[in-house]
Protein backbone atom coordinates (compact mmCIF):
# COMPACT_ATOMS: atom_id res chain seq x y z
CA UNK A 1 0.00 0.00 0.00
CA UNK A 2 1.54 3.27 -1.17
CA UNK A 3 0.45 6.38 0.75
CA UNK A 4 1.13 9.62 -1.10
CA UNK A 5 0.79 13.01 0.61
CA UNK A 6 0.93 16.14 -1.54
CA UNK A 7 -0.10 19.73 -1.11
CA UNK A 8 -3.05 20.33 -3.42
CA UNK A 9 -3.01 23.43 -5.58
CA UNK A 10 -5.39 25.25 -7.91
CA UNK A 11 -5.13 22.40 -10.43
CA UNK A 12 -5.70 19.52 -7.96
CA UNK A 13 -7.76 21.25 -5.26
CA UNK A 14 -11.01 20.09 -6.85
CA UNK A 15 -10.27 16.59 -5.50
CA UNK A 16 -10.44 17.87 -1.93
CA UNK A 17 -13.53 19.88 -2.83
CA UNK A 18 -15.15 16.69 -4.15
CA UNK A 19 -14.56 14.93 -0.82
CA UNK A 20 -15.52 17.88 1.39
CA UNK A 21 -19.32 17.29 1.31
CA UNK A 22 -18.68 13.72 2.49
CA UNK A 23 -16.61 15.10 5.36
CA UNK A 24 -19.43 17.47 6.33
CA UNK A 25 -21.90 14.58 6.15
CA UNK A 26 -19.72 12.59 8.57
CA UNK A 27 -19.54 15.57 10.92
CA UNK A 28 -23.32 15.92 10.84
CA UNK A 29 -23.59 12.47 12.40
CA UNK A 30 -21.27 13.55 15.21
CA UNK A 31 -22.68 17.04 15.76
CA UNK A 32 -26.29 16.09 15.16
CA UNK A 33 -26.69 18.79 12.53
CA UNK A 34 -29.06 18.72 9.60
CA UNK A 35 -28.53 19.98 6.08
CA UNK A 36 -29.80 23.43 5.21
CA UNK A 37 -32.98 23.88 3.19
CA UNK A 38 -31.04 23.15 -0.02
CA UNK A 39 -29.63 19.81 1.14
CA UNK A 40 -26.14 21.19 1.76
CA UNK A 41 -24.30 20.70 5.05
CA UNK A 42 -23.35 24.37 5.32
CA UNK A 43 -24.85 27.17 7.33
CA UNK A 44 -26.83 29.89 5.65
CA UNK A 45 -27.71 30.38 2.04
CA UNK A 46 -25.30 27.95 0.38
CA UNK A 47 -27.54 26.48 -2.33
CA UNK A 48 -25.24 24.37 -4.48
CA UNK A 49 -22.11 22.29 -4.23
CA UNK A 50 -20.46 24.85 -6.51
CA UNK A 51 -21.05 27.52 -3.87
CA UNK A 52 -19.61 25.16 -1.27
CA UNK A 53 -16.56 24.63 -3.54
CA UNK A 54 -16.11 28.40 -3.73
CA UNK A 55 -15.93 28.59 0.08
CA UNK A 56 -12.99 26.14 0.00
CA UNK A 57 -11.08 28.08 -2.68
CA UNK A 58 -9.06 30.06 -0.11
CA UNK A 59 -7.08 26.89 0.66
CA UNK A 60 -5.55 26.97 -2.81
CA UNK A 61 -4.71 30.68 -2.96
CA UNK A 62 -2.20 31.08 -0.10
CA UNK A 63 0.40 28.29 -0.46
CA UNK A 64 2.84 30.06 1.84
CA UNK A 65 0.53 29.72 4.89
CA UNK A 66 -2.25 27.25 4.00
CA UNK A 67 -1.41 23.61 3.34
CA UNK A 68 -4.28 21.56 1.88
CA UNK A 69 -2.76 18.08 1.97
CA UNK A 70 -4.30 15.54 -0.38
CA UNK A 71 -3.95 11.93 0.71
CA UNK A 72 -3.85 9.16 -1.89
CA UNK A 73 -3.52 5.43 -1.44
CA UNK A 74 -2.19 3.52 -4.44
CA UNK A 75 -3.03 6.57 -6.56
CA UNK A 76 -6.66 6.80 -5.38
CA UNK A 77 -7.84 9.89 -3.45
CA UNK A 78 -8.33 8.74 0.15
CA UNK A 79 -8.73 11.93 2.17
CA UNK A 80 -7.30 15.27 3.13
CA UNK A 81 -5.74 17.21 5.99
CA UNK A 82 -6.05 21.00 6.03
CA UNK A 83 -3.25 22.76 7.92
CA UNK A 84 -3.08 26.50 8.50
CA UNK A 85 -0.31 28.80 9.70
CA UNK A 86 0.46 32.51 9.90
CA UNK A 87 -2.61 34.73 10.07
CA UNK A 88 -4.86 31.66 9.86
CA UNK A 89 -4.03 30.30 13.33
CA UNK A 90 -4.72 31.45 16.90
CA UNK A 91 -2.17 33.72 18.55
CA UNK A 92 0.76 31.78 19.99
CA UNK A 93 0.21 28.83 17.63
CA UNK A 94 2.39 28.06 14.60
CA UNK A 95 0.24 25.38 12.92
CA UNK A 96 -3.39 24.42 13.21
CA UNK A 97 -5.11 21.33 11.84
CA UNK A 98 -8.47 22.55 10.61
CA UNK A 99 -9.79 19.33 9.14
CA UNK A 100 -8.67 15.73 8.80
CA UNK A 101 -10.75 13.28 6.79
CA UNK A 102 -10.39 9.79 5.39
CA UNK A 103 -12.97 8.17 3.14
CA UNK A 104 -14.61 5.11 4.72
CA UNK A 105 -12.78 2.42 2.68
CA UNK A 106 -9.43 3.70 4.01
CA UNK A 107 -10.26 3.88 7.72
CA UNK A 108 -8.89 1.52 10.35
CA UNK A 109 -5.83 0.57 8.29
CA UNK A 110 -3.22 2.91 9.78
CA UNK A 111 -3.36 5.24 6.76
CA UNK A 112 -4.56 8.27 8.71
CA UNK A 113 -1.92 7.84 11.38
CA UNK A 114 0.91 7.50 8.84
CA UNK A 115 -0.37 10.50 6.90
CA UNK A 116 -0.74 12.78 9.92
CA UNK A 117 2.67 11.81 11.33
CA UNK A 118 4.23 12.61 7.97
CA UNK A 119 2.46 15.98 7.83
CA UNK A 120 3.43 16.86 11.41
CA UNK A 121 7.06 16.09 10.58
CA UNK A 122 6.97 18.61 7.72
CA UNK A 123 6.24 21.57 10.03
CA UNK A 124 7.87 22.14 13.39
CA UNK A 125 6.53 24.43 16.08
CA UNK A 126 3.51 24.81 18.34
CA UNK A 127 0.43 22.96 17.05
CA UNK A 128 -3.27 23.02 17.87
CA UNK A 129 -6.28 21.00 16.79
CA UNK A 130 -9.64 20.09 18.23
CA UNK A 131 -12.27 17.41 17.94
CA UNK A 132 -15.75 16.84 19.30
CA UNK A 133 -15.60 15.59 22.90
CA UNK A 134 -18.91 13.70 22.95
CA UNK A 135 -19.37 9.94 23.23
CA UNK A 136 -20.33 9.57 19.56
CA UNK A 137 -16.87 10.78 18.53
CA UNK A 138 -14.77 8.23 20.43
CA UNK A 139 -13.11 6.93 17.27
CA UNK A 140 -11.65 10.37 16.43
CA UNK A 141 -10.63 10.93 20.05
CA UNK A 142 -8.81 7.58 20.13
CA UNK A 143 -7.17 8.42 16.79
CA UNK A 144 -5.81 11.77 17.97
CA UNK A 145 -4.67 10.40 21.34
CA UNK A 146 -2.78 7.57 19.57
CA UNK A 147 -1.20 9.81 16.92
CA UNK A 148 -0.18 12.52 19.38
CA UNK A 149 1.18 10.02 21.89
CA UNK A 150 3.34 8.56 19.12
CA UNK A 151 4.42 11.95 17.78
CA UNK A 152 5.14 13.68 21.11
CA UNK A 153 5.99 10.67 23.30
CA UNK A 154 2.88 11.59 25.28
CA UNK A 155 3.82 15.21 25.93
CA UNK A 156 0.73 16.95 24.59
CA UNK A 157 -1.98 18.90 26.40
CA UNK A 158 -5.68 18.31 26.03
CA UNK A 159 -8.50 20.28 27.61
CA UNK A 160 -12.24 20.50 27.26
CA UNK A 161 -13.69 23.73 25.85
CA UNK A 162 -16.86 25.00 24.24
CA UNK A 163 -16.18 26.15 20.68
CA UNK A 164 -19.05 27.48 18.58
CA UNK A 165 -21.46 26.07 21.16
CA UNK A 166 -20.05 22.53 20.84
CA UNK A 167 -18.04 20.57 23.43
CA UNK A 168 -14.51 20.03 22.12
CA UNK A 169 -11.24 18.48 23.14
CA UNK A 170 -8.50 20.98 22.30
CA UNK A 171 -5.07 19.49 21.77
CA UNK A 172 -1.84 21.52 21.86
CA UNK A 173 1.68 20.23 21.45
CA UNK A 174 5.08 21.35 20.27
CA UNK A 175 7.83 19.64 18.38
Amino acid sequence: MNIEITVANKETGFIIKNMYPLYLHDLAGIHGTLPNEYGIFEEGEVKTLQEEYDIQQIWFEHPEVLFPYLLRVDGIPAGFCLVGSGRYVPKGIDYYIYEMFLLSPFRGKGIGEKAVLSILNKHHGKWMLFTQSTENNKRAQMFWNKVLTTYTDGTYDVKKEQIDGQPKLVYTFEK
